[in-house]
């Protein structure tokens, strides 16, 4: 029994529900992480008509603890939640008065048994996924419709404009700018709620935390547009990458105001990074993932190359986010749900700081997009070049700006 208890899979739930009006329009989020790498596993939101804040947390804590035993009935599942009084109440510390609490609470208790699941209260900035969830599912009520997961995935699509135009020997994404194809939109789960705070908005809403996004500088393969992921040779900064690593160094090093320095774990990044942070006199802190897409078998090989040899899977990849690359490769959704959850680790971690993030042409451009709230065709519109600058400011009330994209300016 205890060998068997041990190999439990573990999972944490984070799950939130709010209502417009409290009682009003109301609906729920929740989230399934691996605790070991952050990712997202499983998501689930739901408008639910007119009800309480607390009906919609309970309900938020019912699909979130189903979605777990989906993925695993025998797992461990630690639950998170900025609910005080759902924590407590199904803690068994606190309890259940109301009477519409108590059949949602018997409910959330039979879902898995009752050693399998531990709480913990969190405050709301830290459960900000499954908050942006349940307001996506509100959204969706008042349009008038369901909130799906593949919902954002159906707009998915690489124009053909942009296919036919890419010349032989060039990767997809020389269409938009050197370097791998953006990553797209891959589940709602990564879309962040932005908050219209328009141009009258009087609030103060403080010091935002501001992303410097800088993309490592040239390898060998850069110039030759061959695709180069977190799945093949791991290549170092040619000399002009060195150079362009430098000059980077010496413009943040003028503008003085990065106070920490944060890197993707590959080697062309993290050789950029400690160019920068040698200058700073900063320590280089590794996020995992902000590394590359790995393109399985087509790592190193161009556009051209690729549609050669593997044509029928080049048009399946091209056609869907959740369709990966041939030979083990991550698939597009796979991506965009790391990057998310790094964003958000990072949000959590720099709060009112300005972070330097060396990073790669996917992630920066999911950021980007992200940020703007755009759609996902907008990835193949932007330029992103070896070594350059962009920024992304984000604000307490979730609202994010962008502030620059694609600056060159120190390389001239």
């Amino acid at each position: 029994m205890a060998a068997a208890h041990q190999a439990r899979r573990r999972f944490v739930v984070e799950a939130d529900g709010g209502s417009r009006g409290n009682p009003g329009p109301a609906g729920y989020g929740a989230v399934v992480l691996d605790p070991a790498t952050g990712e997202a596993l499983a998501e689930a939101a739901d408008g639910i008509g007119t009800a309480t804040n607390n009906v919609a947390e309970y309900r938020g804590l019912i699909a979130g603890l189903r979605a777990a035993k989906a993925l695993d009935p025998e797992a461990e599942v630690h639950v998170r939640m900025d609910s005080k009084l759902v924590v407590e109440q199904m803690s068994g510390r606190w309890k259940i008065k109301h009477p519409d609490m108590r059949p949602l609470a018997a409910e959330a208790k039979g879902i898995l048994p009752v050693g399998q699941v531990s709480y913990e209260w969190i405050p709301r900035e830290k459960n900000k996924h499954a908050d942006r969830l349940a307001n996506e599912a509100m959204d969706a009520a008042k349009r008038g419709k369901k909130w799906q997961p593949a919902e954002s995935m159906a707009a998915l699509r690489t124009p053909a404009a942009a296919r036919a135009s890419a010349p032989a020997g060039t990767s997809a994404a020389s269409a938009v700018g050197a370097g791998t194809l953006p990553d797209p939109i891959a589940e709602p789960l990564s879309e962040p709620k932005v908050t219209a705070v328009g141009w009258a908005a009087t609030a103060d809403l403080g010091t935002p935390t501001t992303f410097v996004l800088l993309r490592h500088g040239e390898t060998a393969l850069t110039p030759e547009k061959r695709f180069s992921g977190s799945g093949g040779t791991d290549p170092e900064l040619s000399a002009a990458g060195r150079r362009q690593a430098e000059q980077a160094a010496v413009a943040l090093a003028a503008r003085g105001t990065v106070q920490a320095v944060v890197s993707s774990p590959l080697r062309r990044c993290v050789e950029t990074a400690e160019a920068v942070a040698g200058r700073l006199g900063l320590d280089v802190r590794i996020e995992q993932g902000l590394r590359e897409t790995d393109f399985g078998a087509w790592e190193g090989l161009t556009f051209a190359e690729v549609r050669e040899r593997y044509p029928e899977d080049l048009d399946a990849w091209l056609a869907s986010a959740r369709t990966a690359p041939t030979g083990g490769g991550e698939a597009f959704a796979t991506v965009t749900r790391r990057v998310g959850v790094a964003r958000d680790k990072l949000l959590a971690r720099y709060a009112g700081k300005t972070v330097l993030l060396v990073t790669h042409v996917t992630p920066v451009k999911t950021l980007v997009r992200l940020a703007l709230g755009a759609p996902p065709e907008s990835l193949f519109r932007m330029e992103l070049s070896a070594a350059s600058f962009s920024a992304l400011a984000y604000y307490g009330d979730g609202n994010a700006s962008v502030r620059l994209l694609n600056d060159t300016g120190h390389l001239r």
